[in-house]
């Protein structure tokens, strides 16, 4: 099949399904459209507060469940992470990899009743986001030009190919900014801030800080029929035992992502009136380790690292710490996203080869039975975290390596972490789709940025490591991407700048009264313009 041919069916078969998502046809489902009423409230969990609502000013988490509600991008991605269309109905990309065209849907309008454009495209990603947001500076930089060929068509024309370019248009990625509202002035200043209007099927309506925030139907929102919810409250529960109380008396109506302990989900899982799902976070694709400063003796031989990694039971924490949450990790991409390699060196849980390392590393147990000592930094996001660390610190203690603990609240954590002050911490990051935009910037050593948190705060350097990622990040060819970035995690695994613990999974807890909460890649994220309530 010629380049070209698949490019017209590519973007046939957008246009169809966004047709499809536009149609009232698309309810007339036999049993299921008469359910599909308008009508009905969901409460669900936010945790924490977000600081803003305006998703191209705040990447957080609970800004991106929220907000995403309110603000739409181009593409969304279903479970296998293939673009779907949103804003943009259909797209071609030129045989070279270096020119994508994107037909805007024609009906769409900002909640304050401008019409939706191209400009708005190219505002957003040549001028907004370039200035507040760090991983869509880092795309549209590789762009030699964003220009609107006419009101619904934008293109984008990159100095050379970028393989994951599309992936770059999900909405917490580069969520479309309204131009007429924030052109000419200082955005994060703008007055607009603290009534953020979007494209998306529900308004902002009202914040309470400490205690709600009120979002209400679009009933101008541009997919016919849409949304069905009248409106969404996010509740601020602090305490996590409350949260859990809240799901079983039915208060709210969804957690996400860390709202629920881990050891409260067996318990959970079984009321009545919820379900649990850990699809919808394919596009984040977390995954966990032990973060190592690597500048810091004895963590700077490779040995000792490769010894952590055998001396850790994987398996006992995905069981009995997580709770059956999660799949051991074998390496630096998370095996449900795109360009995993399997074929990689093989870290069994076994002390005696971590101690048979130790001792080829020079460390000699003394009088006391310890080889060596180091700190681990806990992460403060909660019991299961330090429960983690107790384990930790037995499983090295059974090697000879005394661990001692310390804790600190959220801002301490980060500012040590990112300024290098620990030896051991625990981190998760998230993958978002493609090893070029959520993978190597942990790994690759220009991203040694003191002060910058999530950036290469371990100090690991391998200058054929550094050109891999570069040059798989450089070619649109999917079969050229995943020899490079296989032969890169093989030289990773090996040298084990971190040591890797789960491909995480968050448990979603859904009221069986509301459908379609979870239907693509990016979960509880989602517009939600889908999710309706079965009235009883």
């Amino acid at each position: 099949m010629s380049n070209r041919l698949r490019h017209f069916r590519q973007t046939l078969t957008a246009a169809a399904l966004a047709a499809a998502l536009a149609s009232p046809l698309a309810l007339t489902v036999p049993g299921v459209a008469a359910a599909q009423e308008r009508g009905g409230t969901m409460n669900i969990i936010v945790q924490p507060e977000p600081p803003i609502l305006v998703l191209g000013l705040n990447q957080q988490g609970p800004t991106q469940t929220v907000a995403g509600k309110i603000y739409q991008g181009l593409l969304t991605f279903g479970f296998e992470l293939k673009p779907q269309p949103e804003l943009a109905e259909s797209w071609e990309v030129s045989p070279d990899g270096k020119v994508y065209t994107f037909k805007l849907v024609k009906n769409a309008k900002w909640h304050d009743g401008k019409p939706f454009t191209a400009h708005d495209v190219v505002f957003s990603t040549s001028k907004f986001l370039m200035e507040t947001h760090p991983r869509a500076r880092a795309t549209f930089s590789k762009c030699e030009k964003i220009e609107a060929l006419d009101d619904y068509t934008v293109q984008f024309t990159l100095k050379e190919p970028f393989g994951p370019f599309l992936q770059a248009f999900e909405v917490s990625s580069a969520p479309m900014m309204p131009k007429h509202i924030y052109e000419g002035t200082d955005f994060k200043a703008n007055p607009a801030n603290a009534t953020p209007i979007g494209t998306g099927p529900f308004k902002f309506k009202e914040w309470n800080k400490g205690s709600y925030i009120h979002l209400v139907r679009n009933d101008e929102y541009w997919k016919a029929g849409k949304p069905y919810l009248d409106d969404i409250y996010f509740r601020v529960i602090p305490d996590a035992a409350s949260r859990a109380v809240a799901v079983e008396q039915g208060t709210v109506q969804q957690t996400q992502f860390n709202d629920i302990e881990t050891f409260d989900v067996p318990r959970l899982k079984g009321l009545p009136n919820v379900e649990m799902t850990t699809k919808g976070y394919e596009f984040f694709a977390p995954l966990s380790w032990i973060e190592i400063n690597t500048r810091n003796k004895p963590l700077d031989d490779k040995r000792f690292r490769q010894a952590m990694m055998h001396a850790i039971d994987r398996k006992f924490i995905r069981d009995k710490i997580w709770f059956g949450l999660g799949r051991p990790a074998t390496g630096p991409v998370n095996s449900v996203t795109r360009f995993h390699e399997a074929n990689v060196r093989k870290y069994d849980f076994d002390p005696k080869k971590a101690e048979a390392l130790l001792e080829e590393a020079g460390f000699k147990k003394g009088s006391d039975g310890t080889r060596a000592k180091v700190r681990l930094l806990v992460m403060p996001y909660g019991e299961t975290w330090t429960r983690l660390g107790e384990y930790v610190k037995q499983a090295m203690k059974r090697v000879g390596v005394d661990v001692t603990l310390e804790t600190t609240d959220a801002a301490g954590w980060v500012n040590r972490v990112s300024n290098w002050d620990y030896d051991l911490t625990f981190n998760f990051v998230y993958q978002y789709g493609d090893p070029a935009l959520g993978v190597s910037r942990t790994y690759v050593s220009e991203n040694i940025r003191k002060g910058v948190m999530f950036s290469n705060t371990m100090g690991y350097a391998n200058p054929e490591v550094d050109k891999l990622f570069a040059q798989a990040a450089q070619t649109n060819k999917d079969d050229e991407r995943q020899q490079l970035y296989s032969t890169a995690q093989k030289i990773l695994v090996e040298d084990v700048p971190v040591a890797w613990l789960l491909e995480m999974e968050f448990p979603t807890f859904v009221d069986k009264r509301f459908k379609n909460a979870v239907t693509t890649a990016i979960g509880v994220n989602e517009s939600y313009d889908s999710v309706y309530m079965v009235k009883k």
